[in-house]
Formats: C-alpha cells, sequence, structure tokens
C-alpha cells in the first residue's frame, strides 16, 4: 500500500500560510508525542526559517513516558524550544506562557528598544492534520473557538483567536505535504490519523501496526486480545474473534477488527506507545 493524501485543500493552505507568515512573530508548532519527527511538515520549517519556534508534544498522555522525555532532551540540542502537553486534558498547558517568553525574548527585547511594549505576541498554530490544533486553541483561550473532531480536515480555514495569555493565535488547517520521501513515515501518519481513513485498506494497516506492536510493545496485543504470541494476519483475526467480530456465516470480519485495532492505539486503549524515538535509537515501526 502507498502511504500518501494531499486534497486540493492543502495547496490553497499552504499559499495562505506563505502570505500569512509575514504577519507572525512565533509558530507554535503541534506534533504527535507519539511520532515527533515524523509528524513534522518540511514545509514548515521553510516557510518559519526565520521565526521563533515552539514545538509542543500533544497527544503526550499517548507516548511512552521514557520517550517524551528523550524527545524533549533531542529538541534542546537541536536549539528549539519543545514542551510535552496534552491539550485535552490541560496537561502542561499552564508551561506555555513561560515558554513562548523564552523564545520570543529577542522578539521583545526589539520591541523594547524601540519603545514598545506590551503588544501581544501573534503566533501561527501549525502542524499535520490530526494532531490536536483546534483542541489545543480551545484549550489555551478557555473557551469554545473552532471546530474540533477526531480525524483529519476539520479545520478548512484559518481564524485569529484573541487570548488573555499577551499571545494572539492563528488557527490554520493541516496540512501534510506532496510526497512522503519515506514510506516509512507516511505509515506512522496513517497510524495515528492524520491521513483519510477512507483511502487506505485498514486490514493491511492494521496487519503493519501489529508487525510494530510485536516487535516493540508485545504485551499490548497479547493483554487486550489475548493474540498469544500470533503474528500478523492471524494476530488480526484473533483480534476479530476476542472482540466477536463475525460476518453473516461465522467468518471472521478482518476489515472491522482492523477498525477496532486502530481505534484502540489512536484512543490510548493500548497503552502508552511510541511510534519513534529521537535518531539515536530506539523502538522505531
Amino acid at each position: 500500500m502507498i502511504y500518501q493524501w494531499y486534497p486540493g485543500h492543502m495547496t490553497r493552505a499552504r499559499r495562505e500560510m506563505e502570505e500569512d507568515i509575514r504577519l507572525i512573530d512565533l509558530i507554535l508548532e503541534l506534533v504527535d508525542a507519539r511520532m515527533p519527527l515524523s509528524s513534522r511538515n518540511p514545509d514548515i520549517d521553510k516557510l518559519g526559517k526565520n521565526k521563533a519556534r515552539l514545538v509542543l508534544l500533544n497527544k503526550a498522555d499517548l507516548a511512552d513516558e521514557a520517550a517524551n522525555a528523550a524527545w524533549c532532551a533531542w529538541f534542546e540540542k537541536q536549539g528549539i524550544y519543545a514542551l510535552p502537553i496534552n491539550a485535552k486534558s490541560g496537561a502542561g498547558m499552564k508551561e506555555i506562557t513561560g515558554m513562548v517568553a523564552k523564545a520570543c525574548r529577542e522578539k521583545t527585547e526589539r520591541d523594547r528598544r524601540r519603545g514598545i511594549q506590551n503588544r501581544p505576541v501573534r503566533a501561527m498554530v501549525a502542524g499535520v492534520p490530526n494532531v490536536g490544533k483546534s483542541t489545543f486553541i480551545n484549550s489555551f483561550a478557555r473557551r469554545a473557538v473552532t471546530k474540533t473532531g477526531n480525524k483529519p480536515g476539520v479545520t478548512k480555514g484559518k481564524q485569529w483567536i484573541r487570548t488573555n495569555a499577551g499571545l494572539e493565535l492563528l488557527d490554520t488547517p493541516g496540512i501534510l505535504w506532496p510526497k512522503f520521501a519515506d514510506q516509512a513515515v507516511g505509515k506512522r501518519m496513517a497510524f495515528i490519523g492524520s491521513m483519510n481513513d477512507e483511502i487506505l485498506v485498514k486490514e493491511e494497516l492494521a496487519v503493519e501496526l501489529i508487525a510494530f506492536l510485536t516487535q516493540a510493545y508485545p504485551d499490548a496485543l497479547q493483554n487486550r486480545y489475548r493474540t498469544e504470541g500470533k503474528k500478523g494476519a492471524e494476530a488480526l483475526c484473533q483480534i476479530g474473534e476476542t472482540r466477536k467480530c463475525y460476518k453473516k456465516g461465522g467468518e471472521v470480519d478482518l476489515e472491522k477488527a482492523a477498525g477496532i485495532l486502530l481505534e484502540d492505539f489512536r484512543s490510548g486503549r493500548l497503552g502508552r506507545i511510541s511510534l519513534e524515538w529521537p535518531p539515536e535509537g530506539g523502538k522505531t515501526s
């Protein structure tokens, strides 16, 4: 299966980001804590190369705790401010204002020399689809200002949101990039739901996820589905039997079983799992 998804609205969204980049002081880049590197859009790096940056590792509660610490240390070595958060529960959100102040220190000093004081920091909230940008904005602004949904493509256009923390946030649609040079990146995107499930073969994707979990987190499958050492398609069939996914006639419904596995992974029901670790090494899918 080829992993690729780049609908037309993403081209428009990228063009708008190019136009808006001159208006902002900071890029708040949300990534999925389970795969911080793979969920970073290289186009955002190019667009924001001269802007202050803060990377927020969202859904940190779903990722391996040791991996979260390793990723924060890795980003620090790259000279990038990073912070693990859970926008849904609010964990880590109180630390953001202080991190923004650090990231924008040069901008603040420049304003002070020009006699400008207390001007709000204008930040673009950017990231790939389904990393929780809208949930983050609603949580940070402490009111429902954007539409949220557990699927890619919910945010269609841009909007400015003023907060009480000296920040003005520009919400932007999630965008991918035209072609994944590494199909492993596309596969991870599919695992976390950053691609449209309707273009994927769920059974194949589930078997790929089983292969990773069998190697990196074998207890996750056994504890939830009683797979008892089964691998690949056999493990998927066992998941279907455990969850009583049957078609008429008693045949296991593998597509339904695949959907259950993917949803259990995405929601954290399989436990805290990281799909990749910093380049120095670790359990990477």
